[in-house]
């Protein structure tokens, strides 16, 4: 699909290269504008994931344009500090209500910098599965369990026994 010329070294020059499908072409003003659906043959960059724009403005120090990544670290830093300090079951509860609030995060804000990795859907879907299984998981742990579900016992006693 594309012609090279290879420059010195063996690798083509990317000035060199033509591409017989444009993927895009200028509109009037020198914009360039979605001609076809089909990938490019070449990229030169990596996309941005929906909502991976800063959090606040290009004017505005660093922790704050980052700050809902910031809080979510805080918290699940809070949390692994608990769980060192043997407070277990609220540490880890705490790490899981962190994964919640930035699946929380991810949802409600349009721009959320660092804490967008993937697509909206997929870090939700992540964030909350995560979020949701470590906070049961760490209800659930023994002894003294604050949360027991009832079914879960007889599973573990057939596939033990």
């Amino acid at each position: 699909m594309a012609q090279e010329r290879e420059g010195t070294g063996g690798t083509p020059d990317p000035e060199d290269i033509t591409v017989r499908d444009p993927v895009s072409a200028p509109d009037a003003k020198g914009r360039p504008r979605r001609v076809t659906r089909r990938f490019p043959l070449f990229t030169r960059d990596t996309a941005r994931p929906e909502g991976g724009g800063r959090a606040a403005g290009g004017d505005a120090p660093a922790p704050a344009r980052q700050w809902p990544v910031i809080a979510v670290v805080l918290l699940v830093g809070l949390g692994l500090l608990l769980t060192a300090l043997d407070v277990f079951r609220w540490g880890t509860v705490l790490i899981g209500v962190a994964l919640l609030a930035g699946a929380a995060l991810r949802w409600m804000l349009p721009d959320v910098g660092m804490l967008a990795v993937r697509s909206r859907f997929t870090d939700i879907t992540t964030y909350a599965v995560l979020g949701l299984s470590i906070a049961l998981l760490a209800l659930m742990a023994q002894p003294k369990p604050v949360l027991e579900i009832p079914f879960l016992k007889d599973t573990l006693h057939f596939t033990v026994s």
